[in-house]
């Protein structure tokens, strides 16, 4: 993995947030590579429950000042960016005010999901991507993870398609068993097909369910990882469909060497 460039994009990373197995996950995925002298890069939202102060977040002035087009809106992009202690490696934040200020990840304190979850998504996997444009950094491998960034394999491939900085980049979707009942908003597929896309790139968004947000991301990506043991029959049954690249689940002692394994021998050489 040395000298590889790989992004990590994940809907939640330790320390910002609780442990859970997509933010422990995406940590020690990247601590791995960074360990092994390949280069990474580390996105996620700034949620407003992330303590700024504690965790030393600072905004990257050069970076934010973009607006992004959500919905016919003008939604503006703020970069923050913070170190994680001992490990030698930065995390991005994406934030916006009207979408991350509030003391929460994805739902209220009763658990009901947040009205604009659809428009958090699609300004997180664009936010993601017109940051790294700005850095110029053309990554090897997009490793996604959660379902929030579940659009991203959707808008490199779509909306971003011609953009040369990832040509050559693979996509890879990490599957946890960490989801949501009932649908986004329903109009999230008319909110993503304003953006330019075919009605047959966003057939999955007609019922905005979380087997259906995996099932967008496995499609537009080029491998998969299965990152937690047990996982719907609906998304396994799909997956397998596909007929590309697929690493098992892998406990912690496994990890490590499975995923340079899969990223060296199934995801590189393709």
């Amino acid at each position: 993995m040395k000298d590889k460039r790989i992004l990590y994009v994940s809907s939640e990373v330790i320390p910002y947030l609780p442990e859970t197995e997509i933010s422990s996950t995406s940590f020690e995925a990247a601590k791995m590579v960074n360990n092994l002298g390949g280069q990474i890069r580390i996105f996620m939202p700034r949620f407003g429950n992330i303590n700024e102060r504690r965790h030393q977040l600072h905004e990257v002035i050069r970076l934010s000042g973009m607006n992004l087009v959500i919905n016919d809106l003008d939604m503006p992009l703020i970069i923050k960016v913070a170190s994680i202690p001992k490990e030698r490696m930065q995390v991005y934040f994406i934030d916006n005010e009207d979408y991350f200020k509030r003391k929460a990840t994805l739902t209220d304190e009763d658990g009901n999901l947040f009205d604009d979850n659809d428009e958090r998504a699609i300004f997180f996997a664009k936010g993601v991507i017109e940051t790294v444009k700005k850095l110029n950094w053309s990554p090897d491998i997009i490793h996604v993870n959660g379902w929030l960034a579940s659009l991203l394999p959707l808008y490199l491939r779509r909306y971003y398609g011609n953009e040369p900085l990832f040509n050559k980049a693979k996509i890879v979707t990490s599957i946890y068993n960490e989801g949501f009942e009932g649908t986004l908003d329903e109009e999230m597929q008319e909110k993503v097909l304003f953006d330019g896309m075919e009605n047959s790139d966003v057939k999955h968004l007609k019922t905005p369910n979380f087997e259906n947000l995996m099932k967008l991301a496995s499609l537009h990506s080029d491998a998969i990882i299965m990152a937690s043991e047990d996982l719907p029959d609906e998304i396994t049954d799909y997956v397998k469909k596909l007929k590309k690249p697929v690493l098992p689940y892998k406990n912690k002692e496994e990890f490590n060497q499975a995923y340079q394994d899969f990223y060296t021998d199934k995801v590189l050489s393709e």
